[in-house]
Parts: C-alpha cells; sequence; structure tokens
C-alpha cells in the first residue's frame, strides 16, 4: 500500500469515527475552482443531495419565453460545443440520461443560426427544480501584471502544483462521501493539512512547487485566483493565459462577509469593487484581511480560451457555471432575473466552489474592465428553468420522481 493510500484510509477513518461532515473545514469538491466574492443568498435553498430531491416539475412552454435570436445564436454554438460532453457523461442531478440529449445533440449539427429560436421550442421543455428561486452571482477572466521569468518588483510567485500534496477521494472509503475529497501532505507517515495562504505566501512551499510566473499585484493576484483562470500581461505586452490547476485543500473563506462582519465595510459594500478599493486604501491591513481566506489555488499555463468544466470554451454572456448535482451540465437554462443583464437564455458549463444548490448560477462576463464591473457587481434574484430534452418530465412523473406537471 502507498503512503498516499495509507493517508487517505487513515484520514477517511478518522471522518468516519468522528461523524464529521463531509462538508466541514477542508473537505472540498474536484468540481473547480474556488468561489466568487459574492455574499451567499439571504435565504439558501435546503440541503438538498441533487434535482430529484427537490422536486422537479414542468415549467412554462419554451414558445412562451421572449428568447432573443442573437442570444439564442450564441446558446446554440455553446449547445453544440457540449453535445459531446452530454451523450457521453452521467448526469449527476439524476434528470436525464446521455441517450435523452442524443436526438437535439444529433439536430443541432446542422441548424444555421437564424433557426436557432427554433431549435430551442422544438427540442426542449422546461423543467423548475423545486421552488426554483434563482440567484446569480457572475465571474469574468481577470488581468494582472506578470512575467514569465523573474523580474525587479515582481515578487510575488504564482505557484503550480506542488509535488508532495496528494490527495485521497473520500468516496472509496464509504458510499456517502463519493465526490469528496481531502488534501493534505504526508508528514511523519500522516496526513496532514497542507499549508494555508499565510503559510504559502511565507514560504512554506518552496521548493516543492514549480513557479510558473511572478507578479508585482498580491491584491489583483488574490482575486484571480477567486476567478480561478486570467491573464497575466509580461513586460513586453504579450498576454499568457493562466489556468486553476488544484487548491491546497483549506476552507475558503469570502472576506467580503467577513470584512462586513468585521465592520471593515458596511452592508451592500461587499461587492468586488468595494473589497479591492478598501485593500488598496489600507496597504498595512490588508494582508491580514486576505488571510484570513486560508484557501490558495494553483495554476499552470493555459493554450486557447478559457475553458468551463465541460472542456468546452466558455463565452461572455452566454456561459453560467452551476451545480451539477441541480443542472446537468450542457444544459441550456432560462433565467427570469431582476437584472436585464442576467435575464435570458444561458448554457451550464462551467462550475465553481461556492455555486452549490438549486437555481444557484454564475454567469461568465469574459475580459476586461466592463467583464470585472459587471461580474463584480452582479447578484440577481428570480425564477431559473433548465431546458432539459422533451419527454424528461413525463419520464420523472411516470418513475415517481417528479411531484407534479
Amino acid at each position: 500500500m502507498t503512503r498516499l493510500r495509507l493517508a487517505a484510509a487513515a484520514i477517511a477513518l478518522l471522518l468516519l469515527a468522528s461523524c464529521v461532515s463531509p462538508h466541514g473545514g477542508g473537505v472540498t469538491s474536484e468540481a473547480g475552482p474556488p468561489p466568487p466574492v459574492h455574499p451567499a443568498p439571504a435565504s439558501p435553498s435546503p440541503n438538498y443531495v441533487n434535482a430529484l430531491q427537490a422536486g422537479a416539475r414542468r415549467g412554462p412552454d419554451v414558445a412562451s419565453l421572449p428568447i432573443d435570436p442573437v442570444r439564442a445564436a450564441a446558446a446554440l454554438d455553446a449547445f453544440r460545443a457540449s453535445c459531446t460532453s452530454l451523450v457521453r457523461r452521467t448526469d449527476a442531478s439524476g434528470l436525464t440520461h446521455a441517450a435523452d440529449w442524443q436526438p437535439a445533440c444529433t439536430a443541432v449539427v446542422t441548424v444555421s443560426d437564424d433557426q436557432a429560436v427554433g431549435f430551442f421550442r422544438r427540442w426542449f421543455e422546461t423543467v423548475q427544480i423545486g421552488e426554483g428561486h434563482l440567484y446569480a452571482t457572475g465571474y469574468y477572466e481577470p488581468e494582472i501584471q506578470g512575467s514569465q521569468a523573474p523580474t525587479l518588483g515582481y515578487d510575488v510567485p504564482i505557484y503550480g502544483v506542488p509535488d508532495d500534496m496528494v490527495s485521497a477521494d473520500l468516496g472509496q472509503f464509504a458510499p456517502d462521501l463519493k465526490g469528496r475529497t481531502i488534501r493534505g501532505k504526508v508528514q511523519g507517515g500522516k496526513l496532514v493539512p497542507y499549508p494555508d495562504r499565510s503559510q504559502i505566501e511565507g514560504g512554506a512551499i518552496q521548493g516543492h512547487a514549480p513557479v510558473i510566473g511572478y507578479t508585482p499585484d498580491k491584491i489583483g493576484f488574490f482575486f484571480l485566483q477567486i476567478q480561478g483562470s486570467g491573464r497575466v500581461r509580461q513586460p513586453d505586452g504579450s498576454v499568457i493565459r493562466i489556468g486553476y490547476a488544484g487548491q491546497n485543500g483549506q476552507p475558503y473563506t469570502g472576506i467580503g462577509k467577513a470584512m462586513i462582519a468585521q465592520g471593515l465595510l458596511q452592508p451592500g459594500q461587499g461587492s468586488m469593487q468595494g473589497i479591492v478599493g478598501w485593500l488598496k486604501t489600507h496597504p498595512d491591513q490588508a494582508q491580514a484581511v486576505m488571510d484570513q481566506n486560508r484557501s490558495f489555488v494553483f495554476f499552470k499555463l493555459l493554450n486557447g480560451p478559457p475553458l468551463g468544466a465541460l472542456g468546452v470554451p466558455v463565452a461572455p454572456h452566454v456561459s453560467v457555471a452551476a451545480d451539477p448535482a441541480f443542472t446537468p451540465l450542457g444544459a441550456p437554462v432560462w433565467l427570469s432575473a431582476d437584472r436585464t443583464d442576467a435575464a435570458g437564455l444561458w448554457v451550464a458549463q462551467d462550475t465553481g466552489g461556492a455555486i452549490k444548490g438549486a437555481n444557484r448560477f454564475d454567469t461568465f462576463w469574459g475580459a476586461g474592465d466592463d467583464a470585472a464591473r459587471i461580474a463584480g457587481g452582479m447578484s440577481a434574484r428570480g425564477l431559473a428553468y433548465l431546458l432539459l430534452p422533451v419527454g424528461t418530465v413525463e419520464r420523472l412523473s411516470y418513475a415517481g420522481q417528479a411531484p407534479g406537471s
């Protein structure tokens, strides 16, 4: 038995023996990057396991939705790109089978942009999960100054995945922990927590993690870690992309909420812009505030456009991150939101550490100042509907898995 398996078995047994919830500190999901800075909804949805438990019921006819033709054409392209995964992967939400998507995915190959609205009306029906109460935030692709080579003033390392960090899939030891992963390092024959943010930035992993670049912007890099990927503009003006490669296993803390609780920000000031403004005007306190988020993200160099959890490019104002336990990844979604920029047709192509539960979405806005402004201030509510293959509700109702239609 390898050192990894010995450590994993030991920590899994300890978790089970002490009845520690898999949602506790230090236990994370493999779903993707850490969560955005936005506070959680004031009234979070019940802690359902998946969409079937929350309840799936028929929503309004797709024909009644005011689908914008331009948005429909963009969603058509995104859905087409997602089909390769949709017809092969197991739907963790329990709502669909891979074969359910085959008719629409076959048809989409020959559909032109001007036929996009009709395509969604022909092949899909809307499904409401639970009460349908929507909460949507936003994310974007940030850009920071940086250099791949050591450069004067560029003193913040951008680390790749350390060679001494190990991951244990707890689902291998207990079925009720399926999908939960714990990370740490082996020390004295035991698996111990991996260093947290302050320890890593203090040099705790030097010699164990590759450095893929350097930046002079500690605050900007902090927020790039929260977004999970971004651009690094080098001194000669060239741009490289970096993307999420791993995380240290320490719990994520949204510093905006913590800053409000500590009286550093007033309620309503916890947007990304409000947090960044405070950190930059209080440099003597900024590090201690950021250290409250013990989570630290490791990166890898990327080629091409940013990719979502499906492995396909995410597109601004088209792609959303969702919880795959409640939304089949690759499915179109309709957001009836109190913000016009969040409302309309999207496609679920990504995941996120804080994007958990039914009707919880994170809208993608691309790169640049406008994207940062919109994403940083995005907080939309309303109703959400999944667009699933025609016949889904009837099948679920027949199987006794849908509460009504």
